[in-house]
């Protein structure tokens, strides 16, 4: 139970989603929390009807709140509640979800046509009003996608099923774009009557969305969560999508060996938790019945970069060709196949995601890229002038592969003179070593997948510098106004216009690559592995109509192909159960 503790939030309002994580569930939508941890012993289901999930919640289920992405339960996001648009980072192409269409008329003026034939759960239909009043909650300072007003969103409006949004000159385009597939629809005629203050803090353990998951209340527990599926969803005619469970049940992780036992007794199908040297049980006696999105290294899809956050504000870390010591020194494909044994990836010298690929320019990472080389690390540390004084690389304690990983990597810097001691505080003090800049050097991997380079960007130059919230932008503290400049430039210049962003991303991604404000080492897995005992045609990268993503984790993977994924499961006839 490594990695997938952290997911990034959105850009969008993240210091109003970090302020409202702290604060108490509210009742006003639904029972209050405290009511849910009072329900009955857990619910049987029938097994060849239930899927059964895990590797998302750490904790109890207690919100089905799509606003609060820290705390809501599994599903919440896309699952209940839905996006406009979906984005498929496997294809590299936008879905029409809940909308049909989304066409910017002009340059400040985006015109929405919403779905006909969609109801809420509760049986009323979905209209350009619902969506209208869910953007305009961008007005609320809480909401996580906030942001939005003071980048310019004036307001939406709604004419039948048409929605009209208005933006100040310029629009934030990416930020758009961004709210367009990350965040989801709610019904007005009951968000409404939820006081503002309670948007984000609500514990909706009542959920009416428009999805093809209904909660099952009678099911909720301290250790799980399930779900009915919705035979009204307007997917099923409309897409032709459906699920052949009738319930999904998602269970609270426990430690990586209970979660490893639990998926191969078969009494897990889907797990998206990190199971360390899966790809050594994939085949038991001959019996295949593990399964991963993959059938070879690297086994698992790319989730994130992990990359080392080093205080520029501190020496020798604010010189530049102590950086690049440091990059030069490691030798990641050690930690990819020693501490991960080959189920993750080593970066592109970039640090941008492979989804991301056709936004590298090849050209410049050839010329200013790095790469693992001893002898070129101690040539930049004699320029650096670094004078040996001991240094501290840490990961939050408890966190087994990152603490595999700084032990290999700290070797690597030693072995050029770099004086390096791994630490392991707890993930409390970690965080706030951070956030405070009481740091020399961390592992961290806040930069998630995403449609566009601009979110990877904004969190390394982020300006100005302030007190550091859960937001995670520049933590490493580095000063660039003109990057930082390119990084609103791209903000706001509209996505058709591929030749201006080409060459903006591509003087970011040489910029970066001369300065290294942060040293990419491996991209963490969206981890995936799945029981083909009861369930079978789960997302791979074999078949091209299974070519989905294959995560149920919370935040930005709601707004990705689960839905395609879930409705392409198929059950596995009886006389071939085990």
């Amino acid at each position: 139970m490594v990695i997938t503790k952290r997911k990034a939030i959105a850009r969008l309002g993240a210091a109003a989603v970090a302020a409202a994580l702290a604060a108490p569930l509210m009742t006003a939508v639904a029972t209050s929390t405290a009511s849910a941890a009072k329900s009955p012993a857990v619910v049987s289901f029938p097994r060849a009807e239930t899927l059964y999930t895990s590797g998302t919640m750490y904790s109890p289920p207690t919100s089905w709140n799509p606003f609060n992405p820290g705390n809501n339960y599994t599903g919440t996001q896309g699952l209940v509640y839905e996006p406009l648009f979906r984005y498929d980072p496997l294809h590299g192409k936008y879905i029409p979800w809940l909308a049909t269409s989304g066409t910017w008329t002009n340059a400040t003026t985006y015109v929405i046509q919403v779905r006909n034939g969609v109801t809420w759960s509760n049986g009323s239909p979905l209209t350009g009003a619902d969506v209208a009043y869910s953007i305009n909650l961008a007005e609320n300072p809480a909401i996580p996608y906030s942001a939005l007003v003071s980048e310019g969103l004036i307001g939406a409006t709604a004419s039948g099923n048409t929605v009209t949004v208005t933006f100040k000159s310029p629009a934030p385009y990416v930020a758009w774009q961004t709210y367009l597939w990350n965040w989801d629809i709610v019904p007005q005629a009951i968000w409404s009557k939820v006081p503002a203050k309670d948007d984000v803090t609500v514990a909706n353990t009542n959920p009416v969305g428009s999805g093809p998951l209904l909660l099952v209340k009678s099911s909720i527990t301290s250790t799980q969560a399930c779900y009915q599926f919705n035979t009204n969803w307007w997917a099923i005619k409309q897409l032709g999508l459906s699920f052949h469970f009738k319930y999904l049940c998602d269970s609270v992780n426990a430690s990586n060996n209970v979660e490893l036992s639990a998926i191969m007794s078969n009494d897990i199908d889907w797990s998206n938790n990190f199971l360390p040297g899966i790809n050594t049980l994939i085949t038991i006696g001959g019996n295949n019945f593990i399964t991963t999105y993959y059938p070879s290294n690297p086994y698992m899809l790319s989730a994130n970069t992990a990359w080392i956050e080093l205080n520029t504000s501190k020496a020798p870390m604010s010189n530049v060709n102590f950086r690049k010591a440091v990059a030069y020194a490691i030798d990641p494909q050690q930690v990819v196949t020693g501490v991960y044994t080959g189920i993750v990836e080593a970066a592109n010298p970039t640090g941008l995601m492979p989804n991301l690929a056709s936004f590298i320019n090849q050209g410049i990472v050839k010329q200013y890229g790095f790469s693992y080389n001893p002898a070129k690390a101690k040539a930049f540390l004699k320029a650096s002038g670094y004078a040996g004084q001991k240094l501290t690389l840490e990961v939050p304690d408890g966190w087994t592969d990152w603490m595999a990983a700084i032990q290999v990597i700290a070797s690597d810097l030693n072995a050029v003179g770099i004086n390096v001691v791994p630490t392991y505080p707890s993930y409390n003090t970690r965080t706030l070593d951070l956030e405070n800049g009481t740091f020399d050097m961390a592992i961290d991997n806040n930069a998630t997948i995403d449609a566009s380079p601009y979110s990877y960007f904004d969190r390394v130059y982020q300006l100005p510098l302030t007190k550091p919230d859960l937001s995670q932008l520049n933590w490493e503290r580095y000063t660039s106004p003109a990057d930082w400049a390119l990084v609103e430039k791209a903000a706001t210049t509209p996505l058709s216009d591929t030749a201006a962003l080409d060459s903006i991303y591509g003087s970011l991604e040489k910029d970066f690559l001369q300065a290294l404000p942060e040293i990419p080492l491996w991209y963490n897995g969206a981890w995936f592995q799945a029981n083909t005992t009861y369930w079978k045609d789960y997302p791979t990268s074999t078949v091209p109509s299974l070519q989905n993503t294959p995560v149920l984790w919370r935040g930005t993977w709601g707004g990705m192909t689960i839905p395609e994924a879930l409705a392409a499961l198929q059950p596995v006839p009886p006389a071939k159960k085990s």
